[in-house]
């Protein structure tokens, strides 16, 4: 370190905890996720779940794969994911017949079923949020973006 710096200096307020966006986005996280823990447990699914099936309501019969791509999930996390809903009679997966190494995931009626109360879920975070939906949208398309640019400033460094 320079001797002409000093550690209490105005130069290390980056540093502060106040100032890290990081953390920021850790407490946000954490409190959403919270919110709708509280919503979700009458369901009896944890928020991860919750995530795999906004993904097959939206479109059914997608591969593992393609799960883990859309929710940024390696096939590690996303395993027993799939068997405990799967456990839950929520999904079914099925190995193409076609290619053995393919597997895909179907909602089960039990599964379709649950589509209402997350949508109670997801009106019921909203309102805790405090936000129009629009303000909503808005964020999630600047955070979107900001994941976005750092896979790809992680990808040009691993390159």
């Amino acid at each position: 370190m320079s001797d002409d710096i000093k550690p209490d200096s105005e130069d290390f307020d980056i540093l502060k905890l106040d100032n890290q966006l990081c953390f920021a986005l850790y407490a946000a996280t954490r409190a959403i996720t919270k919110t709708y823990r509280q919503r979700l447990e009458p369901m009896g699914i944890t928020y991860p779940q919750y995530l795999v099936l906004l993904v097959l309501w939206e479109q059914d019969g997608l591969t593992v794969s393609e799960i883990g791509k859309k929710l940024r999930l390696d096939s590690g996390t996303l395993t027993p994911l799939l068997q405990r809903l799967e456990g839950q009679k929520l999904l079914k997966r099925r190995r193409n017949a076609k290619d053995e190494r393919e597997v895909k995931a179907w909602l089960t009626d039990e599964g379709n079923a649950l589509k209402i109360s997350a949508a109670d879920a997801r009106r019921y975070v909203a309102c805790c949020l405090g936000m129009s939906e629009g303000q909503i949208l808005q964020l999630r398309s600047n955070l979107m973006a900001l994941v976005d640019q750092l896979d790809g400033e992680f990808q040009a460094a691993a390159e």
